[in-house]
């Protein structure tokens, strides 16, 4: 996946080659700072506010004050499509971090924050949208504050590396038994015609694809019900699926060694992948995220 030309660094721009931080970085080395990924279509953002929105309680959550408000922000993001002509579909990766200091776990006291963000084409993954993918399950060892999408990412990392390693796209992960999310997604659980999910503790991150899926679910008349699954739940599970803004709405077709039951998608996660096209495609049209 290529990377775009030209990036956007505190709030100018520059080519992505001149970008560069003294070693003392607090990203770096402390995992100090955020991040967010935007999902783009046909060089339109999607669910823009929202992940705006998310990287502000984000940065609030670490007490990092960022230099510029929300529509500042979104209009130097919007300003790095333009400035590299992004017609296709892609991805934004924006970082945060409390800035380049001499090392200390004490918070620096008059220092900037790093701010960078950049484009990348992201094609959409029409073959695992389609036939669905397989999935592990993997013990959550990861922080109590995982609503903050911070980058201190390594039990992901690892988790997913597993599932890698398994020939599978996911972890599924869980603490005693109890579902939380994926490694890099969240997950819900289908029966009977319901859709389950973790409720929006701090032990998950607050998807913004989720967040879409809680509107489409509203509108399809499907019950959603914030209520944590088991493992032993997907054993009998009539469906399951993933969400996050690179993996769409995703269907989960076997966990282990265990086949959700035909080992197709079911009905209820094609009618949420028809509402999630139709609704960036109205996006689109409308040109929502273009201006704030």
């Amino acid at each position: 996946m290529s990377v775009y030309p030209i990036i956007m660094t505190q709030s100018k721009f520059a080519h992505k080659e001149s970008l560069s931080y003294p070693y003392e970085e607090r990203g770096l080395q402390f995992g100090d700072g955020i991040y967010e990924v935007v999902r783009i279509y046909e060089g339109k953002y999607y669910l823009f506010e929202e992940h705006v929105d998310r990287l502000f309680r984000s940065a609030e959550a670490i007490k990092l004050v960022l230099p510029f408000n929300k529509e500042e922000l979104s209009n130097l993001l919007l300003e790095l499509l333009k400035r590299n002509n992004m017609e296709t579909n892609g991805k934004l990766y924006l970082q945060a971090t409390r800035g380049s200091a001499p090392r200390d776990h004490v918070f620096p006291v008059d220092v900037l924050p790093n701010i960078y963000a950049y484009i990348q084409d992201q094609p959409r993954k029409t073959n695992t949208l389609e036939k669905g993918v397989n999935a592990i399950t993997h013990r959550d060892m990861r922080w109590e504050n995982c609503y903050i999408k911070s980058l201190n990412l390594l039990p992901n990392v690892m988790a997913k590396q597993v599932a890698s390693e398994n020939n599978c796209y996911e972890a599924i992960l869980h603490r005693d038994g109890i579902v939380t999310e994926c490694s890099s997604s969240n997950v819900y659980l289908v029966k009977d015609g319901k859709v389950y999910t973790h409720p929006t503790t701090k032990n998950i991150l607050h998807g913004c694809v989720r967040m879409a899926i809680e509107r489409f679910t509203e509108e399809l008349g499907i019950p959603l019900i914030e209520e944590a699954f088991s493992l032993e739940d997907i054993q009998t599970a009539d469906e399951l699926f993933l969400s996050s803004s690179t993996s769409e709405i995703t269907p989960i077709v076997k966990v282990d060694d265990l086949q959700i039951k035909d080992g197709n998608p079911g009905k209820v996660t094609r009618q949420l992948q028809s509402a999630y096209e139709n609704d960036a495609n109205i996006r689109k049209e409308n040109r929502i995220g273009q201006t704030i």
